[in-house]
């Protein structure tokens, strides 16, 4: 399975590859993208099973980078790992058709519950 990470920070897009690898996802194959624009053009090419995406980024942040995928027909699994949550930004991205949001900072217990049933072979 391919997980595209998309985050502005290059540590940030490491920290969530390792985090991964802890919470039992070392067998996935990973693809990085620096912003939303950059991520759309990967899921098009690379086509992800998964996206992992911060929500604040420059060019095409994360709300419209989901958004986006969705008016293009995308049905790609998407998740936000952001260092904000409000109530607002949780229900907006459900309403985009985001699975979940993580929240700032995490562990590897915190990505193993968001994906489980989401990483299915």
């Amino acid at each position: 399975m391919k997980i595209l990470i998309v985050d502005d920070s290059k540590a940030m897009r490491m920290i969530v590859t390792r985090t991964l690898r802890q919470a039992g996802f070392a067998d996935h194959e990973y693809v990085e993208a620096e912003d939303g624009a950059q991520g759309l053009a990967l899921v098009a090419s690379e086509k992800p099973d998964l996206v992992l995406s911060d929500w604040n980024m420059p060019e095409v942040n994360g709300i419209e980078f989901l958004q986006r995928l969705r008016e293009q027909g995308s049905g790609v699994r998407f998740g936000f790992v952001t260092s904000e949550s409000t109530d607002a930004m949780r229900a907006l991205a459900a309403e985009s058709g985001a699975l979940f949001l993580i929240a700032k900072p995490f562990t590897a217990d915190t990505f193993a519950e968001a994906l489980s049933g989401v990483l299915v072979a």
